[in-house]
């Protein structure tokens, strides 16, 4: 059994106990103690190591709390660890990510809403305002934004994840502070297209766009 896997009495309770209250909240951890036999000390070790995976949240006055599972949480702080040691490279990590997205685009495409595509409509919009002002700004958040909605509407929390970690480490590598103004005027023209074909119903075009701008991106130097 999965359950057999888990290498933690404290999750082994979780799921046990999955689903068994309304409010997902748990009893103190003297009662858990109690109930699987092993210390309380030992018990707030595996506790923390839960928390830190986003799978309980511990609040004054409320107790402990079961969350929703959410694969970011499970996997980001290791990645930005290994990206940080040096054991793995951003490199590797934008590899899976365009799998991903392209893997996923014809689902994640049809699925979007008349609201999502004049929402990506603005987000380029609001991106080319950056580009254009005086002074200029780096469009960030409209980059992550712009992607993360041509999936948003993926029922996939794996999906979800990965792509979400992605975009936090793209953030912490500071990518923009190596990159030319030229560099994002060709992004964000490829974004505009990319929008326009979702907007006219056109997926194959959309994704052979997608996969031509993966070919923009510059690889960061090692996170510190």
């Amino acid at each position: 059994m999965l359950t057999d896997r888990l290498d933690s009495n404290f999750l082994r309770y979780l799921v046990a106990h999955n689903g068994t209250t309304d409010d997902h909240k748990l009893p103190p951890l003297n009662a858990i103690s109690d109930e699987l036999g092993i210390s309380v000390g030992k018990l707030r070790e595996q506790l923390e190591v839960a928390r830190q995976m986003g799978l309980v949240s511990v609040r004054p006055r409320v107790g402990i709390q079961r969350e929703t599972f959410d694969f970011q949480q499970v996997i980001e702080q290791g990645t930005l660890f290994g990206l940080a040691t040096g054991e793995v490279s951003f490199a590797q990590l934008n590899q899976l990510r365009q799998a991903v997205e392209i893997g996923c685009w014809p689902t994640a495409v049809v699925l979007l809403t008349p609201a999502d595509k004049r929402a990506l409509r603005d987000i380029v919009a609001a991106a080319w305002q950056k580009l254009r002002g005086e002074p200029i700004h780096v469009p960030n958040t409209e980059h992550r934004q712009l992607h993360l909605t041509i999936f948003s509407r993926l029922d996939n929390p794996f999906v979800q994840g990965i792509l979400s970690t992605y975009w936090e480490a793209y953030r912490a590598s500071e990518l923009t502070r190596y990159t030319r103004y030229q560099y994002w005027v060709e992004v964000w023209t490829y974004h505009e297209q990319i929008v326009d074909a979702i907007w006219d119903d056109n997926p194959d075009q959309g994704l052979q766009l997608l996969t031509e701008h993966f070919s923009l991106i510059r690889t960061p130097p090692p996170l510190v």
